[in-house]
């Protein structure tokens, strides 16, 4: 079996495809995907799919869903697997599991790449890090879970997926500012701050990349705007780390120019007291 969650819901079993088109035995297959190998406690299920106000009839309706999964299943792993089946989608005192290795599920091969990368990075390896984050930011095809309507618990879930995204993305871009991959990052640097235009690390990481390039007065720019947008719409001042950053670039730091260092530290944190 192959599930993908980071983009449209997908598993796979021999080829066929599994996935209900009922909305929510969408959402209890993506709960258990999740947690392979895990047993899904009844009520947190109920709690996915209807919130706080149960149906009379919910557990009823719940065990209608587990059987239309399996029906779904047994169709696609053939006529000799009937007893395979409840193997794969089993019943736990309490609850539900998928019984299939975490690696079938993309987002437990996302996690394993997203700490490999940040061993190789602090290890000083930026050229195998930026490799390894490149390759689990590929692995997403849109925004988590995009074609499923999610309740409280899946929402938990897509939300620390996509802050993961953009620490992983941060990650990634700070692993090329250490290989001097500067001015190959303006363009994208560029597109994230407007998706994010109060995020300070990414602005410190395109500060850094246009001084880098030669562009100093741009990249002050790039404070003052910030600094005007964090006033009016915050009425906070940029952090710390941010003012010692722009002030390093006032008085053209040396340190602004060095590509590595025993410091292994985030773009953001280059000027961290």
């Amino acid at each position: 079996m192959e599930i993908q969650v980071l983009g449209p819901l997908s598993a796979d079993v021999n080829g066929v495809s599994i996935v209900p088109t009922a909305g929510k035995p969408r959402q209890i297959l993506s709960l258990l995907a999740f947690y392979p190998g895990r047993v899904m406690p009844v009520p947190t299920l109920m709690e996915e799919i209807w919130g706080t106000d149960l149906p009379q009839s919910a557990m009823t309706t719940l065990q209608t869903y587990i059987l239309q999964l399996r029906r779904r299943l047994g169709t696609a792993m053939g006529p000799d697997a009937p007893g395979a089946v409840k193997e794969v989608l089993a019943t736990r005192h309490g609850g539900y599991l998928l019984q299939i290795p975490q690696e079938s599920v993309d987002v437990h091969r996302y996690e394993q790449l997203v700490s490999a990368g940040q061993s190789a990075f602090d290890e000083g390896e930026d050229g195998r890090a930026a490799s390894l984050y490149r390759e689990a930011l590929g692995m997403w095809h849109g925004p988590a879970l995009v074609d499923v309507r999610v309740g409280p618990i899946l929402e938990i879930e897509v939300l620390r997926l996509e802050e993961s995204r953009l620490v992983t993305v941060e990650r990634r871009i700070d692993a090329d500012l250490r290989t001097g991959r500067h001015s190959e990052l303006l363009a994208e640097l560029t597109d994230l701050m407007a998706r994010h235009p109060q995020h300070e690390g990414l602005h410190s990481q395109a500060m850094v990349a246009l001084y880098r390039s030669g562009r100093q007065a741009t990249a002050l720019d790039v404070y003052r705007r910030l600094r005007t947008r964090l006033i009016e719409d915050l009425g906070v001042e940029p952090s710390p780390q941010l003012q010692r950053l722009h002030q390093a670039m006032l008085t053209v730091d040396p340190a602004l120019d060095t590509l590595s260092g025993s410091r292994r530290g985030s773009t953001f944190d280059l000027y961290a007291a």
